[in-house]
């Protein structure tokens, strides 16, 4: 399996797994605010500081967004593209939302694909603090409770990164059994996931995250060559001890590409965030 070489000493915890709750939520966004405002804001008022949201069908104006990119040093493994800034109202087809704590303040991580003025749909990392929401949305989410996602300086990859850390407060009250997970470099996302849920009594979830794959195969044996990668989970699912994991994501050629994950061949580039929920009934 493909191996990327960071600049720091690996990490000798490989995965953040904390069990917690989540609570299913419906989020209304606020025209005229940041996304990371209206997403967080959202959050804040139904009593949650960490979960993960979609953001399908939202417009977006401005939108600023990046994609993957070459190093320009070895200081890092991978970096981001100039900023892309597309005129008019963007809308959103899809995208995937972690949120969490950043510098004592919300934050959050957004991957997903869109559709600007001229109808090409593009894909990328969402630049929080420098798109807006230009028209009231409602979209769904999880509030999660026993867990939260905090930004800390990571050595190895020389990022700041989410990490899944256990909280007080909440965890018990409430909601769905669930994981939320962040996993590092070069191991495959797929059967990652399959141990945490399968080590944490999740034998059916739904998954949920965005993250950063260093190459991509698809079960269709289509190949993606790029070494880094921003990947959303469109659809992502742990059944019968096997995980399941439809995504959409966007080389460093900006291109979009869509499919299921071969199992065992996907390393993680940089990171991977993740809110598995078990599936009701």
């Amino acid at each position: 399996m493909r191996f990327l070489r960071h600049p720091g000493p690996p990490a000798a915890l490989r995965q953040n797994v904390v069990p917690c709750r989540a609570h299913p939520l419906v989020l209304d966004l606020k025209a005229g605010e940041s996304v990371n405002a209206a997403v967080t804001g959202a959050l804040a008022r139904a009593g949650f500081a960490s979960g993960f949201a979609r953001l399908d069908g939202v417009a977006v104006e401005p939108m600023r967004y990046v994609i993957p990119a070459a190093a320009p040093d070895d200081s890092h493994v991978a970096w981001y593209s100039a900023t892309h800034a597309p005129e008019g109202v963007v809308s959103i087809e899809k995208a995937g939302v972690i949120a969490g704590i950043r510098d004592d303040a919300p934050f959050i991580h957004c991957h997903g694909v869109w559709r600007g003025r001229d109808g090409a749909r593009r894909a990328g990392h969402l630049l929080p603090h420098e798109s807006f929401v230009a028209r009231d949305a409602r979209v769904t989410a999880w509030g999660i409770a026993g867990a939260a996602f905090i930004a800390r300086d990571d050595a190895e990859t020389n990022f700041k990164l989410f990490a899944a850390e256990p909280v007080s407060g909440g965890e018990g009250e409430g909601g769905l059994p669930a994981l939320a997970c962040t996993v590092r470099p070069n191991g495959d996302i797929s059967l990652i996931l399959e141990t945490a849920c399968r080590d944490n009594g999740l034998a059916e979830a739904d998954i949920h995250g965005i993250g950063s794959l260093a190459g991509v195969d698809f079960t269709d044996d289509r190949h993606v060559p790029s070494h880094a990668t921003e990947v959303m989970i469109d659809g992502g699912q742990m059944r019968t001890a096997e995980c399941q994991l439809d995504v959409a994501l966007a080389d460093m050629d900006g291109a979009v590409h869509e499919g299921r994950l071969a199992r065992g061949e996907n390393p993680v580039c940089v990171t991977f965030e993740v809110l598995a929920v078990a599936r009701q009934g």
